[in-house]
Formats: structure tokens, sequence, C-alpha cells
């Protein structure tokens, strides 16, 4: 009888090619499945872990989640201070629980919550250049403010998903979004929380927002531009090292309350 395990995630995306496995690379999924599989003393069926998403080369991680069976049953803290003894310094297990059987890391989400910090300066700062967007142009805070609550709502976002992206139906909901700016570090920050994000959604919204603040797109342009649903209307990326998964949800009681309290 097998034991799972539900295992929430910090990482550096510094130096890794991402989350998903890929031949010859670096990854996040490559990196845990190894540290499992040496805690489980490499059994002959090799343990496959299952992330909530899939995050982009340079993106970090505070609550990337993940699910893995053991063929025997740990103690919850000893997994985690097991895998923490195993991993690099650039992850970091936060916490571990024994779960039942059909829970799913991706499958059972009802939400995700990720956070962009946007770096404004002519050149590039050497202490936050891996964990920031750099942009050369200064954005006004209360341009994106207008603009940002467009984005809010049950949407097609076939405008703001990049080409690569496996999924069919670009529906998603986003149940808050909001931008404010910290002066003293020269940087704008975004938060934004949905049902679920296409590939390089985030990016390519904040990439717009930024244009907006700075003037080069109209504060209302956003509904034309979900209507377009052209992903040519809408070209820019953020920078990977600016976007943060924050928190992955499964119960809706607690996304309604973390929800409740923004307002």
């Amino acid at each position: 009888m097998t034991t799972r395990y539900k295992v929430v995630l910090a990482y550096d995306g510094t130096n890794f090619a991402g989350f998903q496995r890929q031949p010859n690379q670096r990854t996040v999924e490559q990196v845990f499945s190894k540290a499992v599989n040496k805690m489980a003393k490499d059994p002959a069926e090799p343990i496959i872990v299952y992330g909530a998403g899939r995050t982009d080369a340079g993106v970090h991680a505070f609550g990337q989640t993940i699910h893995f069976d053991l063929p025997y049953e740990i103690r919850a803290e000893g997994v985690r201070r097991g895998l923490n003894s195993l991993l690099p310094m650039d992850t970091l297990i936060k916490s571990v629980e024994i779960v039942s059987a059909d829970f799913h890391a991706r499958y059972d989400t009802v939400g995700k919550r990720y956070w962009y910090r946007a770096y404004q300066n002519e050149f590039v700062d050497p202490f936050k250049r891996h964990y920031t967007g750099h942009f050369k142009f200064q954005a006004d805070i209360a341009r994106i403010q207008q603009a940002i609550p467009d984005l809010v709502g049950r949407h097609d976002f076939s405008t703001f998903v990049a080409s690569g992206s496996q999924a069919h139906d670009h529906v998603r909901e986003i149940y808050s979004a909001k931008a404010w700016a910290l002066p003293d570090e020269n940087e704008i920050q975004f938060e934004f929380c949905g049902s679920g994000f296409l590939y390089n959604q985030v990016r390519i919204m904040v990439a717009l927002l930024m244009e907006i603040g700075q003037g080069r797109r109209a504060v209302d342009c956003i509904p034309g531009l979900l209507a377009a649903k052209d992903r040519e209307q809408a070209r820019g990326t953020a920078p990977a090292s600016g976007l943060y998964m924050k928190r992955v949800y499964y119960d809706q009681a607690e996304l309604e309350r973390d929800l409740e309290q923004e307002k």
C-alpha cells in the first residue's frame, strides 16, 4: 500500500531551466525527483513527482506544490527533514503532509496566486537582476491601477497566451489583480489570483500594464485586446526573473477568505 505526500516547495529559479524535466537540463522536477528517489533508497520502480504547475526558466516559487507516492509510510516531518537534507541550497521544503490517495497536485487546484516585481531604472541593478524584471522607463502607477481591474473576471485570454501553449481552452477567471509602487526600491509590484493561468499569461499581462503605465497604450485598451483574441495585439512579455509562484490553493473556503481580506 502506497502513501501519498503533498509537499510545498520554494525555490530560486535562477539556475533552473524551469520546472518540467528536460534532457540534459537542470530542472526543479529533475532535482526534486532525484532527492525523493534517493530518500526512498532508489526503488526498482522510480517514484514520479507531479507539480501544480510548470514554471519557466528563471521563475521563482514560494509555494509550488508537488505530490508523490512512497511504497511505505514515513512521518511527514521525517520526509520534510530528509528531503531538505538532500536538496540543493536553492530549494526548500516548506511543509509536508500525508494526503488521501486521490489528491492530485495539478488537477485539484481551485486557484493560484502569482507575484511580479518590476524594477524601473536605466541600468540593471546587479543585486536585483535575478529577482526582478528590468524596465528602463518609469511607469505611472495611477494609470496601471486604473487599467488593471479590466483583467478581473472570466475572459478568453487568447491575446495573453504565448505560442507553445498546450491549452486548447483559453478561458480563465482572474479573481483579483492589483498593483502598487515602492518608490524607495524603484519597483512596481503586481499580484494576480485566478483559477489558473496560461503559458506566460502573467508575464504578458505585466508587460502590457507597464506599457499602459509608460503611456504607450491607452488606459482603456484591455477590453478591446481581450475581445481581439490575438496574441499579435499584445506581443510583450515581461522578464521571467521578476515572477514568483506565490501560492496554490486547494481549499475553496481558504481561497475565498483570502480574497475577502484583500477587499
